[in-house]
Formats: structure tokens, C-alpha cells, sequence
């Protein structure tokens, strides 16, 4: 069984020097388009994407909800949106859907933004600056 890393993402091999987390960052990024959060919104609203909450259930707690956000543990999200998998939420209708990943600040999110490519889920994104800049820009929370 072969391991294929993230889009952006090579595996370290012999003398190649390693690769730092902003380095990595800048790598998953450039793979495909992020969204801000008022085009987040905006799309979720028209039908046009699914808004998935990786955050831990601490900060949900203290810092409040998406309305209409799906929340999957992030150790769970390759099982819960892969389309094919016998683990998938309802919602996981096809490779063609498209996934805004949500993390607190937007760093999670890009790593796993990537990881979906992997699956096949070519319109997954993430959010810019995460939860915080959804609640900064006075999108709709709930507690």
C-alpha cells in the first residue's frame, strides 16, 4: 500500500532539507482558491457550499457556532466527506461538492482544505482567518 502526502506536500526524502509549517502553508495554498468569509457566507446561503467546523468543542463552546455549519472533528473529516466512504455524513453527496473547511484562525483549515483534494473533493477550500474573521466580519453566530 502506497502513501501519497497532500497536495503540496513531499514526503521528506535523503538530503532534502525539511520543510517548515509556513513554507507548507504556502504550498497547500497555492493549490487551489481560499474564500473569504463574506463569500462563505454568501455561497452557503444560495445552496452553493457546505460549511464544515472543524474546531474542538472548547472553542465552539466558548466562542459560539455557524449557523447551518456542519461540525466534524477534525480527526474525523476525511471519513465524514469522502464521498465513497462507508464512514460519510449525508451530506458527503459527491466529489463535485463544494466544502468550505473552518477552523478557529485559518491555519488547520489550508492542511485540511488539502487533505480533501487528496480525496478527490477538488472545490474544498477553507476559510480565511477562520472562525474569528467570520465573527469579526458580524456574520451570523450563534451560542
Amino acid at each position: 500500500m502506497g502513501s501519497e502526502a497532500p497536495a503540496g506536500i513531499e514526503a521528506h526524502a535523503g538530503s532534502e532539507a525539511p520543510v517548515g509549517i509556513d513554507e507548507l502553508l504556502e504550498r497547500v495554498r497555492s493549490g487551489y482558491a481560499r474564500i473569504e468569509a463574506a463569500d462563505a457566507h454568501a455561497s452557503a446561503q444560495a445552496g452553493e457550499a457546505l460549511l464544515v467546523d472543524i474546531r474542538y468543542a472548547a472553542l465552539r463552546e466558548r466562542d459560539g457556532l455557524i449557523p447551518g455549519a456542519l461540525v466534524v472533528e477534525r480527526n474525523e473529516l476525511e471519513w465524514r466527506l469522502d464521498p465513497q466512504g462507508s464512514h460519510r455524513v449525508p451530506e458527503a453527496t459527491g466529489h463535485d461538492l463544494r466544502v468550505v473547511v473552518i477552523c478557529n484562525e485559518g491555519y488547520a483549515s489550508s492542511l485540511a482544505a488539502a487533505s480533501l483534494h487528496q480525496l478527490g473533493l477538488r472545490r474544498a477550500t477553507d476559510l480565511v482567518g477562520g472562525f474569528q474573521a467570520w465573527r469579526a466580519a458580524g456574520l451570523p453566530v450563534t451560542r
